[in-house]
């Protein structure tokens, strides 16, 4: 029985030793790893950073770019025809959409959801304004309905896309 408590009084401090240590290394290894994580990520978040900036740039161009005073005015041409507006119209607005379609991943699915509606509701204008109206009438009279149909909806799709847009670059900025 004496060699048993002999024992104990052996093995239980170097037991208890032993799982200090354990623990003790556990430790420093998971602060080295949450240090290296942290690391890692300040180092990703440099380098998105400015890549979704330069995003939600776009982005914001974008909205000003298909917005009825905007794109209108860029595009309408003396002695172009509403029907040749229309089609100049409802091409621009897809060609810039798709050519800024990437820059979704950086945003937020709301802000990317609004600014879909956006372009969507421009479409919508134009296809609207354009309905009744004698293709080869001037132009200048399609440009008219859009900005009545724009003044009578009340809200500007786009300009709460740019709003939601901003609220969210001043959140990650």
């Amino acid at each position: 029985m004496e060699i048993l408590s002999d024992l104990l009084k052996m093995l239980l401090p170097g037991g208890l030793v032993l799982l200090g240590i354990y623990l003790s290394i556990e430790a420093m290894l998971r602060r080295q790893m949450e240090k290296t994580v942290l690391e890692l990520r300040a180092r990703n978040t440099e380098a998105i950073m400015p890549v979704r900036l330069q995003a939600y740039e776009r982005m914001a161009l974008f909205l000003e770019r298909i917005s009825p005073q905007n794109l209108i005015i860029r595009i309408n041409q003396p002695g172009m025809t509403a029907g040749e507006l229309h089609a100049v119209l409802i091409r621009e607005i897809r060609e810039e959409y798709s050519h800024n379609l990437s820059q979704q991943i950086y945003m937020g699915q709301g802000v990317w959801a609004l600014i879909r509606n956006a372009m969507e509701d421009m479409v919508s204008v134009a296809n609207t304004s354009a309905q009744g109206l004698d293709p080869q009438t001037p132009s200048i009279e399609l440009a008219k309905r859009i900005f009545e149909h724009m003044m009578a909806i009340g809200t500007d799709p786009i300009q709460k896309a740019m709003a939601e847009l901003k609220e969210e670059i001043a959140i990650h900025f």
